[in-house]
Order: structure tokens, then C-alpha cells, then sequence
């Protein structure tokens, strides 16, 4: 099992709400990148795993005839279909399920995608064999994965506020054998069966009306920061968030946008 504490449902869990109200800000633009490499029609069957709130799914249904979601954390595919029957939305199914063993039939989808999921994987290769097996011949998958901290202005001011909070929480350094690395990624696609195998980068910028409005955001849809109230009294959360505002206060000009990078992983199933 993979010590990296985002591996498991528990943080997802905690975050399910705020992350479905303040992640697809960030998570929107991705998931619509996405969906535009993998040629879908009216016709189309997809698979959304380690779906989330859905951010992906949501808009995906909006051009298919089906959508069928999968996440490990329960709290997640509750809001997702909330999210779904609120927005009228049929013909997206969601249910609770491990991405490394997906319970669908072998050739059955289009489309497969794992946005921001898949990259945490205890075990990616299974992952990627999983969603490799469930497309149907000349399917696409689309699977996506941050690029290293260091390259997203974002993701560094989040973790410099994490760090003045608590000087043990440091910048990630960048993981060469992690889907952060272009070469790792595209060679995992390929071993598992996947052609024309593509990475492509993918950056947006993303402004706040004020520190506090980034404040709010990180807090509400951070699973870093939920681990770390948790983890803590709430005497103790409370002077961290007083500092971890603080901090943004200092360095955050208002309506000034913070750029964040991922990548894009494109493979498709070989016709047989």
C-alpha cells in the first residue's frame, strides 16, 4: 500500500463538499481540455474514474449518451449525484468502486478518463490496465496529473502558506518517477497497451478577488489542508490558519492570476 496519505478516501471524504463548490474553478478547464482529445459523439459511452465531485462527468454528459463514475470515497459520489439530479442530468451513474479494479465488462467504453485520480494510485499500473481493458477498441483514454509544484505559481503559494503554518510541511519536490514526469507518464501508458500515446501540457491562470476569497477556496477544497485540521487541536488549527492567512495577505495581490500546470495523457486501444 502507497504511504501517500492522499491514497485513501479518508481526506476525500472530509473535502467531498467543499471540493465540489470550489475545486472546478480549477478542475473545469482541465476536464473540458480533456474531453475535446477523445472525439465523443451523442452516441458515446464514457468512464469517469476517480471521478470526485464529477467535475469531468458533469460535463461529459452534457454530449453522451452515458456516463458511468467511480470513486472510492462515498461523501464524492453522493454530491456527485446531487450534483447530477440537480443539474437534470440522466444519464450519468455513479457508484462507489476502486479504480484499480473497475466492475464493468472488458471493450465496453469510448472514452475512459481519470482526472487529478489515477496519479495517486497505490498501484498506477493496475490503473492504467483497468481503464486500458474496459475501452472498446480504438477507444481513448484521457488521464491527467500535475506537473511539479515548482512550475505552478498556484500550488506554490498553497504550499508556502502550509509551510509558515507548519515548517515540517515543505514544497513537494519534484517526483521523477511520478506521472509528473512526462517520460514516466507516457511510458506507463504504453505498458499498458495504449498507442499514439501523447502527453500534452496544459496550464491555466486563475485569479481571486482577495486573499481571503483564496483563503476560502484552499480551505474548503484543499486535501493537504483538511488532513492538517484533523491532525490538530482546534486551538492549534486555528493559530495555523491565522498564520496561513496571514501569509496570503502578504504575498497575495488581489484579482492578480496564479497560474497552475498539468498534464494530459492521450492513448488509444489499438483496433483489433
Amino acid at each position: 500500500m502507497s504511504a501517500n496519505p492522499l491514497a485513501v478516501a479518508e481526506p476525500w471524504d472530509l473535502v467531498a463538499d467543499g471540493y465540489a463548490e470550489f475545486a472546478p474553478a480549477i478542475m473545469r478547464p482541465f476536464s473540458a481540455r480533456a474531453l475535446e482529445f477523445a472525439a465523443l459523439s451523442p452516441a458515446s459511452q464514457v468512464v469517469d474514474v476517480a471521478a470526485g465531485p464529477g467535475t469531468l462527468s458533469l460535463l461529459a454528459a452534457e454530449h453522451v449518451a452515458l456516463v458511468e463514475a467511480i470513486d472510492f470515497s462515498e461523501p464524492m459520489i453522493a454530491r456527485l449525484a446531487q450534483d447530477a439530479a440537480a443539474s437534470g442530468l440522466t444519464n450519468i451513474r455513479a457508484r462507489v468502486g476502486d479504480g484499480q479494479d473497475l466492475p464493468f465488462e472488458s471493450d465496453r467504453f469510448d472514452a475512459g478518463f481519470s482526472m487529478f485520480g489515477l496519479m495517486f494510485f497505490p498501484e498506477r499500473a493496475r490503473g492504467f490496465a483497468e481503464l486500458f481493458r474496459v475501452l472498446r477498441p480504438g477507444g481513448t483514454a484521457v488521464v491527467s496529473s500535475w506537473a511539479p509544484v515548482a512550475d505552478s505559481p498556484l500550488m506554490r503559494m498553497m504550499f508556502g502558506a502550509l509551510a509558515a503554518a507548519d515548517p515540517d510541511i515543505q514544497e513537494p519536490q519534484p517526483n521523477f518517477l511520478s506521472l509528473e514526469n512526462p517520460e514516466v507518464f507516457e511510458s506507463e501508458m504504453r505498458g499498458a497497451g495504449f498507442e499514439a500515446v501523447s502527453i500534452q501540457r496544459h496550464s491555466i491562470a486563475l485569479p481571486f478577488d482577495s486573499p481571503a476569497q483564496m483563503w476560502e477556496t484552499m480551505v474548503r477544497s484543499s486535501a493537504p489542508l483538511e488532513l492538517m485540521r484533523h491532525s490538530v487541536s482546534a486551538e492549534v488549527w486555528a493559530e495555523r490558519a491565522a498564520v496561513m492567512q496571514a501569509f496570503l495577505a502578504e504575498k497575495y495581490r488581489p484579482n492578480y492570476p496564479l497560474s497552475t500546470t498539468a498534464y494530459l495523457g492521450i492513448g488509444h486501444k489499438p483496433q483489433r
